[in-house]
């Protein structure tokens, strides 16, 4: 493959991709071309695209690329799909995420200790939505199901990694700087 067709065809790649694409993907698609290469490429390509302030984006996501819109032109976009109703996730089902998110491998037990409910229906829906799955079986009696998150919950939350969640110790402390403010009102 020639130096010149490289660029456009990551382009076209991830342009056509409904999903991240790997970087594994990319070389192979690419005819074997060095992984190295493509990545050089590929940031490249990055810079190009934020330096010239166009209108997309490559960005590293769920461990693979992807093109997106820039968020500078996020009104248009609103303005263009005002009918389109995102599918919104429930204050029950953003709980039980976040338990599974950060205590993974987890079991429906544990996640139902925490949150003193019946989550059936929550597990049922978060798993039909394709945001967790099923990651094994607990070494404990009766052998229960433990659940953890996919890719498809990096996408939905434009994380590289689960490494990129927010720290537990982060909403402790923010929660401790509320305290007082909590406190004075209620006197």
């Amino acid at each position: 493959m020639s130096e010149n067709n490289i660029k456009p065809a990551i382009e076209a790649l991830l342009f056509s991709s409904e999903k991240p694409l790997a970087l594994e993907q990319l070389r192979q698609a690419l005819d074997n071309l060095e992984a190295g290469e493509v990545h050089r490429v590929m940031e490249e390509l990055r810079a190009e695209y934020v330096g010239n302030g166009r209108g997309l984006r490559i960005v590293e996501v769920a461990g693979g690329f992807q093109m997106v819109s820039s968020p500078d032109f996020a009104g248009f976009l609103k303005k263009l799909h005002k009918d389109r109703r995102p599918e919104k996730l429930s204050k029950q089902a953003l709980e039980t995420l976040a338990i599974i998110a950060y205590k993974q491998p987890v079991s429906k037990f544990e996640i139902e200790s925490l949150r003193s409910v019946n989550i059936d229906g929550v597990i049922k829906s978060l798993l039909d939505k394709d945001v967790i799955r099923i990651a094994g079986r607990k070494k404990a009696p009766g052998r229960p199901f433990v659940f953890g998150t996919t890719k498809k919950f990096l996408e939905h939350f434009g994380l590289k990694s689960l490494d990129e969640l927010p720290k537990m110790e982060d909403f402790v402390k923010k929660e401790q700087a509320n305290e007082p403010q909590d406190a004075a009102q209620q006197s």
